[in-house]
């Protein structure tokens, strides 16, 4: 399977999962099934023919941006890849997008690459980018705040999901290097997540995508990624919900139990755990993501994760046809994949 279509595959499943588990973001299982009947909500809930994502893809495609970025600046100015700094930029941009305000109105100007890049849309021209989909509170006051924060600076002392589901592009980029990506990913979690659960889960997450890239089995990936987490201070919450996930999905304990003892996913590890062990327990796309956003809590992060892990497993073409024909920002996800992937090749060749 080419990489090309496993780029695409992570970033649209992952989209798709937010889609799908959007609408039920907060309600309970059982206000689920009140709503969507026993089996819970099974499909996409298309409104003039788009499933609508959230905060969760658009700064997914952000981080994207910002990692296109600070390749592009790197390679023009020969200077090393300042990853963390230029895709803090680009979350202000995103900032923007949800608030309307900017302390550096230089951000909204197209960089050099930018303008000449006439065949995709300049990322602030996307309208949909700039609707408000229940942006955490997090995210938003850390980037208000002005400062950027740093594993070794933290901003806060939140452990919310909005660092770990929005860095599957770090994967993707450093697949080659994993080790990397799980460190690169922390930081980019830490601008805005101060406490280490909050930045270490993002970074196991990333590395996840990147091991998965490169061929090894899901298991194994996460296993991989355990090794290199134990090497991090704070890293005890995220290793044992990991562990968790992985015990119940060997385990005959039912599908809700489990979830419902893992979490709900409104806090980073248990985002991360309920997303592997629903990747774990289920290898088709469609079943895995409907068990992924059946459960009390945050079902778009948790479907988003899932499916970024699983699309990046199976790539684009096991991915349903009827799912990504609807799935809001198809055509500029598959753009933004392409540019990340131009952007991996054109590195590996350095």
């Amino acid at each position: 399977m080419e990489i090309k279509e496993r780029f695409k595959g992570c970033l649209l499943g992952g989209a798709i999962g937010d889609a799908l588990g959007y609408p039920v973001e907060f309600m309970s299982l059982n206000q689920i099934k009140h709503t969507y009947g026993q089996k819970g909500l099974t499909n996409l809930i298309i409104n003039n023919n788009t499933a609508i994502i959230s905060d969760d893809t658009q700064m997914t495609l952000f981080t994207a941006d910002g990692l296109v970025l600070a390749y592009r600046s790197s390679s023009e100015q020969g200077v090393s890849l300042d990853v963390g700094s230029v895709t803090y930029q680009s979350y202000l941009r995103w900032l923007y997008t949800q608030t309307g305000e900017i302390k550096d109105d230089q951000l909204l100007q197209k960089t050099s690459d930018e303008q000449k890049d006439i065949e995709n849309p300049f990322i602030l021209d996307v309208k949909e980018l700039h609707s408000r989909r229940a942006p955490g509170n997090t995210c938003l006051s850390a980037l208000e705040s002005g400062v950027m924060g740093t594993m070794e600076n933290s901003i806060n002392h939140s452990k919310g999901c909005g660092g770990v589901m929005r860095v599957a592009p770090v994967g993707l980029f450093l697949h080659k290097k994993p080790k990397a990506a799980f460190q690169i990913a922390a930081e980019l979690a830490a601008i805005t997540h101060g406490h280490p659960t909050g930045y270490l889960a993002a970074g196991a997450f990333a590395m996840i995508i990147a091991e998965i890239l490169n061929d090894t089995s899901i298991k194994a990936s996460i296993n991989n990624a355990v090794e290199i987490l134990k090497e991090y201070d704070g890293h005890k919450e995220t290793l044992a919900a990991i562990q968790k996930a992985i015990e119940l999905s060997l385990s005959d304990t039912s599908i809700e139990m489990a979830i419902r003892e893992i979490g709900e996913g409104w806090i980073a590890e248990e985002a991360l755990a309920i997303a592997l062990y629903c990747a774990l327990k289920e290898t088709d796309f469609e079943k895995a993501l409907v068990m992924s956003i059946n459960h009390d809590g945050d079902s778009d992060s948790t479907g988003s994760i899932c499916g970024n892990i699983l699309g990046a497993r199976l790539g684009l073409k096991r991915i349903p046809d009827k799912w990504i024909a609807v799935v809001e920002l198809r055509t500029f996800i598959e753009s933004m994949s392409d540019k990340l992937f131009e952007a991996y090749e054109l590195q590996g060749k350095k």
